[in-house]
């Protein structure tokens, strides 16, 4: 699959996947005005113009990449895997479906998504993804 940034200074190819996942936590919801609706795409993303790619540490495991020149958040990093996280708006592709949600107990009452998805709770999530031992 193909994507970009707003102003085109980063392109990106990575694996045909369809299925997104919903974040409702804390800092995905400060980044994006809302719940990041991200493409699970595995470590083998390939960027051109990644010397526009600017990166954020927003916790022990994981980064956040964004365009320097446009601002278009571009992709959340896990970093034990290398696995990207991908916002589904970056694609050129709108055949997405939402498959799962996580921080599921954070997700704010102004919004609901119709999707009845599997879900974990932040303390599910952290407890997958912070200790060494589970990956």
């Amino acid at each position: 699959m193909k994507g970009r940034c707003l102003c085109g200074a980063v392109n990106l190819i990575s694996p045909d996947v369809k299925e997104i996942g919903a974040c409702h936590c804390g800092f995905c919801r400060r980044w994006g005005g809302g719940p990041l609706l991200a493409v699970h795409c595995g470590p083998d993303v390939q960027f051109e113009g990644a010397q526009h790619i600017s990166v954020f540490s927003s916790s022990e495991w994981a980064e956040r990449g964004f365009c320097s020149r446009c601002g278009t958040h571009l992709y959340y990093k896990l970093l034990s895997t290398g696995a990207y996280f991908v916002p589904a708006g970056v694609f050129d592709s709108t055949d997405f479906e939402i498959v799962t949600q996580v921080y599921i107990d954070r997700k704010p009452g102004y919004y609901a998504l119709a999707n009845q998805t599997p879900t974990l709770t932040e303390r599910q999530v952290i407890e997958r993804y912070s200790s060494p031992d589970s990956h």
